[in-house]
């Protein structure tokens, strides 16, 4: 299929300028090898059972050959990162290297040396990135703080949202449709299962408690259920629970593979707010695969049916869904940005915002997320009492919608399309 450009390209090109050396890290399937081989002279794909074989041989080779070159899965054979590392401390000239990998080999997300070899994360598919066209909103602009005038019109409702939130974000999937999509959609779960566990090097005994325990996760999208909450959901049919001393591992690799894209809780440091909760929003990489492992079908989820096992949220299945849709727009957008994203929720839980981007200075950006078309007063009253807490600081305030038309409201909140938000 063709090539679908990302946002992620200028952030690269940019690095690639300077520095000589870059990793791009995230789950497989999202695309790095394809946006790294367009800027390469020579590939390594350590992931071919016969150039690893090689390069284990002879490691120095892998950095002989012509410039740019791309060590594809490079975690497969860690010594790579030092080879690399110790060629940048001689003089590497910028653009020579890059780096891609599936997993975090250490289970930190680091690597020795990180400030010669930076790291960027790249994501499945943003919105902006499936529908291949310029938004007329943008992130970046909201993020400035002046309160740009919204303006725009889609014709994406509600059922195209779902259609693309079973669709899946991977690249390589976008051509699929139906049992061909649900299919490649398990061999990319039982891949995890069979091959990335026991690559990382934890073999797992029961392999039926794992795959209870990520569908328990994937019903538990887009709230902070806790741990124990999400492990008694996962019983079996038998009545046996996922064990604790099992469980944590389940999470711990998974998210090492970036399969559990979790956000974290925000902590402000630059206001009066306390008695925030830190407990992490639970998100998946693609909320294609939380469908996928609690079996949500369009009609199910459109009909607002029980799916999978019972996680206490508020509102619809659909509603999670496409908040970690909108999530993982959000996430590469604010990348982009030079921003990170988090959520509030107060330790009582009478307050919540789901989605805070916060720039460096710590001044943020809110959003909300609603499963319809026009917000209400009580759909953005925890934005104005954010505003009445920590006042300049909050540079803007959204509400993104599966609505039609983008504008803002008499108070100043904006509403905005998922389909018209872009980077």
């Amino acid at each position: 299929m063709d090539y679908l450009p990302r946002v992620l390209e200028a952030e690269l090109d940019e690095l690639l300028a300077s520095l000589p050396a870059l990793a791009i890290e995230g789950s497989k399937g999202v695309g790095k090898t394809a946006t790294a081989s367009r800027r390469a002279a020579t590939i390594h794909a350590l992931d071919d059972p016969e150039q690893l074989e090689l390069a284990r041989a002879d490691p120095k080779r892998l950095l002989s050959s012509d410039l740019p070159i791309l060590i594809d899965e490079w975690q497969r054979l860690p010594q790579v990162w030092d080879l690399v590392r110790r060629a940048v401390d001689a003089g590497a000239k910028a653009g020579s290297f890059l780096l891609t990998g599936s997993a975090s080999p250490d289970g930190t997300g680091t690597h020795s040396g990180a400030a010669r070899i930076p790291m960027v994360r790249m994501r499945a598919l943003a919105m902006s990135e499936r529908l291949g066209t310029e938004m007329p909103i943008s992130v970046a602009e909201l993020l400035k703080g002046k309160r740009p005038a919204l303006e725009g019109e889609t014709s994406f409702a509600l059922e195209d949202y779902t259609d693309e939130i079973l669709a899946s974000g991977l690249p390589g999937l976008r051509n699929l449709s139906g049992k061909a999509l649900r299919i490649q959609l398990d061999a990319y779960l039982a891949r995890v299962i069979d091959r990335d566990f026991p690559e990382l090097g934890h073999s797992v005994r029961n392999l039926a408690g794992l795959r209870r325990w990520m569908r328990a996760y994937a019903a538990a999208s887009s709230t902070t259920a806790s741990f124990e909450k999400i492990r008694r959901a996962a019983t079996g049919g038998d009545g046996e629970n996922v064990n604790r001393k099992a469980a944590t591992p389940y999470r711990d690799i998974l998210e090492r593979l970036w399969i559990l894209e979790p956000v974290p809780g925000w902590l402000p440091t630059r206001s009066h707010l306390n008695r925030l909760n830190t407990a992490a929003k639970h998100q998946l990489s693609d909320p294609a695969l939380a469908a996928r492992l609690v079996g949500a079908t369009k009609d199910a989820l459109l009909g607002g049916d029980s799916v999978g096992p019972t996680i206490p949220r508020d509102g619809p299945f659909l509603g999670a869904l496409f908040e970690s849709l909108v999530t993982q727009s959000i996430r590469v957008y604010a990348q982009g940005a030079e921003a990170n994203v988090r959520h509030l929720r107060s330790h009582a839980g009478d307050r919540e915002i789901d989605l805070i981007v916060q720039r460096d200075d710590d001044r943020v950006l809110a959003i909300e997320v609603k499963l319809g078309a026009i917000p209400d007063d009580r759909d953005v009253r925890h934005l104005h009492w954010l505003k009445e807490k920590i006042g300049d600081d909050l540079l803007d305030a959204i509400v993104v919608t599966t609505g039609n038309v983008a504008y803002r409201r008499a108070d100043g909140i904006g509403v905005v399309p998922l389909a018209l938000l872009g980077p």
